[in-house]
This record gives structure tokens, C-alpha cells and sequence, in this order.
């Protein structure tokens, strides 16, 4: 059983955020995989379904950023989900828009979402794909621009990064994760 989790902001006025990349990605995976995102426990909303023959859950978290472990911690525990078999995707300020990169371990970089991950899993070694939103070149606050939405420019590469993103982890039904990094982070 895989779990793939996208990190975001619950409510309307986050919709299509920068730090809302991690929902997209799974509305986006939800449309390919056929997979309702209907029900609502630990603290989340998702979906179950089945891919290849293997049953997916796909994971939006409903407790803000700052507390993402809080849902997904108790949902992997309930479905008894190995660790391996998680996928975490969320934004990052270090790549530049259109970029994704996948890493299996490392640290929370700065990024609150992760720090609630790490902090509930109790290890940094959980996969993840990290999804570039560049940093603000204008002095603006780092929550002010996260909490922005992308430019009409971004707006194109962000619709391909999304693709890109969605089929990175449907290449982990038929690939293990190190192998499709390899591919994906080129």
C-alpha cells in the first residue's frame, strides 16, 4: 500500500498558493488515478484506490502546514503504511519554478511542513518530492510570498511541473523510489 501525501493550507483563501503545490499535485494524481478524494479522518481529507493492482491513498492534510504530521502520522497507523512506501510532496523555496527534485531522506530546510513530518515520524528518511517555487527577489516576507499566488508567467511551468510531479510518483507503482529519482533529477 503507497501513501502519497501533498502539503498545503485547508480553505479557499490558499487555493492555487504557492505553498499549496502539494494539494494540486494530488487533485492532479486524483483525476489520473480515478481516485475520489471522499473521506475525512485523521485530520485529513483523502482517497483510497487501487493502481496496478496495488491500493493507493492519496492525502491532503486538514491541519495547516505547521502541523501536517499530526494527520498523516495517525493515518499510516491505521493502515499500517511502511515507511518506505510514503510519499511527501510540497513546495521549496531553493528550486526555481518548473523544477522538482527527489530526495529519500534529508532535512527539514527551513520548511515548517516537513519539521511537523520529521518531528512525528521520528526520522528525516521518508521520500519525498519537492516542488520549486524560487524565493522572493523583492524583499518581500517568505509567509507574504508563499502565501501568494504564482505570476501568470509561472502559471505555464506550473501546470507541466504538476504533470511531471504526478507522473513521477506514478512511476513508483512499477519502479522503486531510488530508480525513479534517478530518472525524475535530471
Amino acid at each position: 500500500m503507497k501513501l502519497i501525501v501533498g502539503l498545503g493550507n485547508p480553505g479557499k483563501q490558499y487555493e492555487k498558493t504557492r505553498h499549496n503545490i502539494g494539494f494540486e499535485v494530488i487533485d492532479e494524481l486524483s483525476e489520473r488515478l480515478q481516485i475520489p478524494l471522499n473521506q475525512s479522518k485523521h485530520k485529513g481529507l483523502y482517497g483510497i484506490g487501487n493502481v496496478r493492482g496495488e491500493k493507493v491513498i492519496l492525502l491532503k492534510p486538514l491541519t495547516y502546514m505547521n502541523l501536517s504530521g499530526e494527520s498523516v502520522r495517525p493515518l499510516m497507523e491505521y493502515y499500517q503504511i511502511e515507511l518506505e512506501d510514503l510519499i511527501v510532496i510540497y513546495d521549496d523555496l531553493d528550486l526555481p519554478v518548473g523544477r522538482i527534485r527527489l530526495r529519500q531522506k534529508g532535512s527539514a530546510g527551513g520548511h515548517n511542513g516537513i519539521k511537523s513530518m520529521i518531528a512525528h515520524m521520528g526520522t528525516q528518511e521518508f521520500n519525498r518530492i519537492r516542488v520549486g517555487i524560487n524565493r522572493p527577489t523583492n524583499g518581500q516576507p517568505i509567509v507574504d510570498y508563499v502565501l501568494g499566488r504564482f505570476t501568470k508567467e509561472e502559471q505555464e511551468q506550473l501546470e507541466l511541473v504538476i504533470k511531471k510531479c504526478s507522473e513521477a510518483c506514478e512511476a513508483t507503482f512499477e519502479k522503486p523510489f531510488l530508480q525513479v529519482m534517478n530518472e525524475f533529477n535530471q
